[in-house]
């Protein structure tokens, strides 16, 4: 598929990669980046929504280009390392967007566990991120200041799962939450091997938000519109040398653990 509009770059502007950024909190993390001057890398699997929405972004008038990423397929991530590289020769800004909760539109499955959701979950939300995550880190430790940012939730906070007070105590999503908790220990365990370097490695909660992810229920449920969500995200894709890492916040400032 092409487009009407050049592939444009410069070596001033940050580079900045987003799974599933083809659409809702991922293409809306994606706009606010573009605005801020970062030249955008749309990745993700759909290659027909993901040149959509590039083209949607040049409209804006933000560098955008798309990439085939399938955050469970190596050779596609090895692939579109070598593309970035190629073209770039560099990292900025890693936004691990890419996520599923089929615990929230699959009626039929086991309760309160079922095996092949917590395999088909943990694959894309945690070890889909690792993936991604390790192939690339080489890029962002080439970056002046590497910004990796998981995207997690509260709901994967151990913290508010055993607080009755909390709005998340109620929600019994075992496979999602699991993932998220998984993921934010991902987010540690990085920020440390890092600590000597210049990435910074965040979790951020973008809250309940007005996406797909959860099917129409929770489409029409949510207070939280993707563009007011992606503030979080680009906040933490944009910290300056003084910010923190191995950190998990949201809105509203730290989430526990």
């Amino acid at each position: 598929m092409t487009t009407t509009t050049a592939d444009v770059t410069t070596t001033a502007t940050k580079v900045a990669l987003i799974t599933g950024g083809n659409r809702g909190l991922g293409l809306a993390t994606a706009r606010l980046l573009g605005q801020a001057g970062a030249t955008i890398i749309i990745a993700a699997r759909d290659e027909v929504q993901s040149h959509e929405a590039v083209v949607a972004l040049r409209s804006e008038n933000i560098y955008a280009n798309a990439l085939h990423v399938d955050v469970n397929d190596p050779a596609s991530i090895a692939e579109a390392v070598d593309r970035v590289a190629r073209e770039h020769g560099r990292l900025d800004i890693l936004v691990n967007n890419a996520g599923i909760l089929p615990e929230a539109t699959a009626p039929e499955a086991d309760q309160p566990l079922d095996l092949g959701l917590f395999t088909r979950t943990l694959s894309t939300n945690l070890l889909g991120a690792v993936a991604v995550t390790q192939a690339f880190l080489p890029l962002l430790t080439a970056s002046d200041a590497g910004r990796i940012v998981n995207v997690s939730s509260t709901m994967g906070s151990l913290s508010d799962q055993v607080n009755p007070e909390s709005p998340y105590f109620g929600m019994i999503l075992p496979a999602y939450q699991t993932s998220k908790a998984a993921l934010n220990g991902l987010t540690i365990a990085l920020s440390k091997a890092l600590a000597d370097s210049a990435v910074k490695v965040n979790s951020v909660c973008p809250g309940w938000v007005q996406t797909d992810l959860g099917g129409p229920v929770n489409r029409a449920a949510a207070p939280t519109t993707a563009d007011e969500a992606a503030q979080i995200i680009a906040t933490a894709a944009l910290l300056d040398d003084e910010g923190p890492s191995g950190t998990f916040f949201d809105a509203a400032g730290a989430v526990g653990w």
